[in-house]
């Protein structure tokens, strides 16, 4: 049980952090584009539609501020963190620091669910729009080249039985565009962090400006009858309909905890962190805000389109124009989305790696010369790319949300925990208002995770048991923190001995 909950001294952590081989090239700027590069994608421009047509309404404005809210009370114990840990490895490291080893592995666990499969959702879309995007200009995929093969079987057959090639009796089915745009970004992030963090910076500053765009002219458009002239025509699924808003595009503000997992890799973290974590998500939080007022303005919010839906409100217009540079920011803002989630999914290995958990020649080998984790990179795009070409992962994804929202919960603890047992340990930033903000961050999360369907929870449940085993045939025994501690006792034992003959 010792061993179990045996935590990592903060002062051995911060020596950890100034013995590494990646290179401390990121400064406030590049943090805080990772960060929004993170955030804003697939939430602002897919789900926005749905979450308005089926749960919310236009109230999934409070939807947004509910969630918004939660995150910036997690995003503020975040940042206390990355002042005082500035290392790699976000909640993972955060949660040794502060709960012990076992729960560290469970949130590593989940923030390896988090990345991955939300990594593998938006490779998908990327794919669909990247698709329309290229229709535009008369050019076609074959749909068995950007599909899966329960996807295509169930919604297209007739199209499967007559067009998809064989091979062997094998029908050939899978999302070429998907695979690929992984493999890009996955060469890129081996190639070094500078370079990805610069190519993100040119990207957001892309899917930016289409954004205010659709926020300047889309409020030319705005009808306030769609919105309502009541509280019960803005809310007509009531506040169980915000609350169910808001754990739904939840998935839309995961990534910026992903700025904490590049800790060993900017100039001054403790100070540039901090900035990059709040201030990418208080930028985040208003321009969602603004995007689904004029969306549930401009439409009314049974019409508004599930699959596109701001291209669709200004071709509804006759603004073809404006949809095609939508169109544009989407195939942006998801490929940035994809640059961050992979570059965290590689170091949140690494730094589970580096503590013995996991096998450490695999995942937190750092090339000689890229000073990046290029071999988990290679195994995380693969496995991604896989997932996002071959399986249909809708209702998979749903686990992102909720992974997450246990992952906050504990975090928000720790902040408490930490000042508590640790209360003189130098912060460069603090989270104001302990315990109020984090019992908030807590309680918030927490109101999400029970919004969730009941099948999401279970799977969560396999997908812990499933870490649990892992960890028990390997981690546990292999841990570096476990191995010092039964060193010290021996030592201690043997001092006991020495004394006992002397006696």
């Amino acid at each position: 049980m010792k061993r179990l909950f045996a935590k990592k001294a903060l002062h051995d952590l911060v020596e950890e952090s100034n013995h590494h081989h990646f290179k401390r090239v990121l400064g406030p700027f590049s943090l805080t584009a990772l960060g929004i590069g993170a955030v804003i994608g697939a939430g602002i421009f897919v789900l926005t539609g749905l979450a308005a047509k089926e749960f919310a309404g236009p109230s999934l404005i409070l939807s947004f501020v509910l969630s918004g809210l939660a995150c910036i009370f997690v995003a503020l114990c975040y940042a206390e963190f990355a002042s005082m840990v500035p290392l790699a490895g976000s909640a993972y490291t955060y949660s040794y620091a502060a709960l012990g080893e076992v729960f560290a592995w469970i949130i590593g666990w989940d923030l390896i669910l988090e990345y991955s499969l939300a990594s593998s959702l938006v490779a998908v879309g990327w794919s669909h729009y990247f698709v329309k995007l290229i229709g535009l200009f008369g050019l076609h995929i074959p749909p068995w080249l950007t599909n899966d093969y329960w996807t295509l079987s169930h919604q297209a057959q007739d199209l499967f039985t007559q067009s998809v090639p064989v091979i062997y009796g094998i029908p050939i089915v899978f999302n070429l565009p998907a695979a690929l745009i992984i493999i890009a970004i996955t060469t890129l992030l081996v190639i070094g962090i500078k370079e990805s963090a610069r190519f993100n910076s040119i990207i957001v500053g892309v899917k930016l400006a289409v954004i205010l765009l659709v926020i300047f002219v889309g409020w030319c458009y705005v009808k306030s009858d769609n919105w309502g002239n009541s509280f019960e025509t803005f809310a007509p699924f009531g506040i169980g309909g915000v609350g169910t808003g808001a754990a739904y595009v939840f998935f839309a503000y995961i990534g910026f905890d992903a700025v904490s997992t590049t800790a060993q890799e900017a100039r001054n973290p403790k100070r540039d962190v901090p900035i990059g974590i709040i201030v990418s998500l208080v930028l985040c939080t208003i321009l969602y805000i603004a995007v689904t007022a004029v969306l549930t303005g401009m439409v009314y919010y049974k019409d508004i389109n599930i699959d596109a839906p701001l291209a669709d409100a200004f071709t509804r217009y006759g603004l073809v124009k404006i949809s095609f540079f939508i169109s544009v920011g989407a195939v942006a803002g998801l490929t940035s989305v994809l640059l961050v989630l992979l570059l965290s999914q590689s170091r949140i290995f690494w730094a589970i790696a580096r503590d013995g958990l996991l096998p450490e020649r695999i995942f937190a080998a750092v090339h000689p010369r890229f000073g990046t984790p290029y071999i988990s990179t290679i195994i995380v795009g693969a496995c991604v790319a896989l997932t996002a070409s071959c399986f249909p992962i809708e209702e998979i994804a749903k686990l992102v949300n909720i992974g997450t929202l246990l992952a906050f919960c504990l975090v928000s603890a720790a902040v408490i925990i930490l000042r508590i047992k640790d209360p003189h340990h130098p912060r460069a930033f603090q989270c104001p208002f302990v315990p109020v903000i984090p019992i908030l961050g807590i309680l918030s999360c927490g109101y999400m995770m029970i919004r969730l369907e009941f099948s999401t929870w279970l799977r969560l449940l396999v997908w812990l048991a499933l870490g649990a085993i892992i960890y028990a045939a390997y981690g546990r025994r292999h841990s570096k923190l476990a191995k010092k501690h039964a060193l010290m006792e021996k030592q201690n034992e043997s001092l006991m001995e020495l004394d006992k003959s002397y006696l």
